[in-house]
């Protein structure tokens, strides 16, 4: 078990975000059946050229930014979303202090302490690499367990893999 955080906007984000949603239903054409068919996209998507995204998903883009994974006797591990956000340890502490922290429980935490906390988690516990030396007999010869292994950067142990559970 361990507790995933994530980086929520502060008030004034959010509430902008909401004022520029009700411009976007206010110019929608709710009785275009094209519109309707293509689930109200009409939104030039900045992350991807080939689609669009509705008033919704352009509300919710980066709403909700995934920063990493607590667990016991584990190193904080750290999800930097193949650079979507930020790419480097200033990158992401500046991108942390610029919202507001929160667990998956919902309680909101002050960011530099959550950054203290996150940083000096189990510095000298595991890591995926350690863990498969000290445990070889936790994994099978089949896998090439160096595309699982975590990156390192700046320091700080960061997943491969952008899904957390």
């Amino acid at each position: 078990m361990g507790t995933n955080f994530y980086r929520v906007p502060k008030v004034d984000e959010v509430n902008s975000r909401f004022q520029k949603l009700n411009l976007r239903l206010q110019e929608l054409d709710k009785w275009n059946p094209g519109d309707i068919e293509r689930g109200y996209r009409f939104i030039d998507n900045p992350n991807d050229e080939w689609s669009r995204m509705n008033p919704w998903e352009e509300l919710m883009e980066g709403m909700s930014v995934h920063l990493g994974k607590r667990s016991g006797g584990w190193k904080f591990c750290w999800n930097f979303h193949k650079n979507k956000y930020y790419s480097n340890k200033d990158e992401l502490l500046k991108f942390i202090r610029e919202g507001r922290v929160v667990d998956e429980y919902g309680t909101q935490i002050d960011c530099d302490e959550f950054i203290e906390m996150a940083l000096e988690w189990c510095e000298d516990g595991w890591d995926n690499q350690t863990y498969y030396k000290e445990n070889p007999s936790h994994h099978g010869t089949w896998i090439d367990y160096s595309t699982y292994n975590d990156d390192y950067i700046d320091g700080l142990r960061v997943s491969k893999s952008t899904k957390f559970f």
